[in-house]
């Protein structure tokens, strides 16, 4: 899709979720489609309708970033939404991409030394390319898996069992898709990522209907509810952070709140994993089963 149209379904997909009233404009009855009108928009940013409408239309050459704020008041967007607003408008990602699949030893060693708190390296594409002990025993033994297979995205979305380990698959699923749409925002010219999103468009339905939806969203911070195959449910916080020295990687780590269920299953764990390697291997006495291949917290 060109970069243009890109920009233009963006915007016509955060006009539709609006509501007159959201922006204080009195109720206009009866819409033939939802949401704001191009009109109402361009009243409330302050420029000439037909301004707005060739900047919907992806033929407003170099919109000022002065506008572009604007319009971004009017359709009250988010920082995230913000951000792949002048991504989209400027071809100027905030982020350059990573898409390596290894990191710096000094890299790994900064995470092995964060066991027993799980911890991943991702790079934009959503491909874990670092990971310690406990991260390997509460997501997954990446070690196991071939280096394509480790991408978080693919795991939500094509591994069956995801649905069993995720509490809220539905809301994981949302956020995935709208990390994924705000990174292919910040790299345009990857082709790696538009072969991952059309691979996920074409085997998840699911997929396809929310990439639809231009939800984007970075990553931050937040939790996820799962119920872990050893020891049962679990609600780990997550928390990200960004790798100046290696522009497009982030950290994700993980942690209980203290004194809580959450946190007694995570010690548990880690005591029953303390012998394995980083690369994972099964407990003892037990066969590796399916729910071991697939991703029991995502990013």
């Amino acid at each position: 899709m060109k970069r243009g149209d890109q920009l233009g379904d963006f915007l016509a997909s955060r006009r539709a979720k609006l509501r007159p009233e959201d922006v204080g404009l009195p109720p206009a009855g009866r819409r033939r489609v939802p949401g704001l009108r191009r009109t109402e928009v361009a009243q409330l940013a302050g420029v000439s309708v037909d301004y707005y409408i060739r900047l919907e239309q992806g033929r407003a050459a170099h919109p000022s970033c002065e506008v572009l704020n604007a319009v971004s008041r009017a359709l009250q967007l988010d920082p995230s939404e913000h951000d792949h607003l002048l991504a989209l408008a400027h071809n100027k990602p905030r982020r350059r991409p990573a898409q390596q699949r290894k990191v710096r030893p000094q890299i790994q060693h900064l995470i092995d030394a964060m066991d027993p708190m799980p911890a991943i390296a991702l790079n934009n594409r959503m491909d874990v390319v670092a990971w310690n002990r406990m991260a390997a025993a509460v997501i997954v033994d990446f070690g196991r898996l071939p280096a394509a297979d480790r991408n978080m995205a693919r795991m939500v979305f094509l591994d069956p069992a995801a649905r069993d380990h995720y509490q809220e698959w539905q809301k994981v699923a949302e956020e995935t898709v709208a990390y994924l749409r705000y990174s292919a925002g910040q790299q345009p010219d990857d082709t790696g990522m538009a072969a991952l999103v059309g691979e996920l468009s074409m085997k998840s339905e699911v997929f396809g209907r929310l990439w639809a939806r231009h939800d984007v969203r970075d990553k931050a911070h937040g939790s996820k509810r799962l119920r872990h195959p050893i020891v049962g449910e679990m609600t780990l916080f997550y928390e990200t952070l960004e790798l100046p020295g290696d522009p497009g990687l982030i950290l994700c780590t993980y942690n209980a709140e203290p004194g809580s269920d959450s946190e007694i299953s995570l010690r548990l764990l880690d005591s029953l994993t303390a012998r394995e390697p980083r690369d994972g291997a099964s407990l003892p006495g037990e066969a590796e089963s399916p729910a071991r291949r697939t991703t029991t917290t995502g990013t």
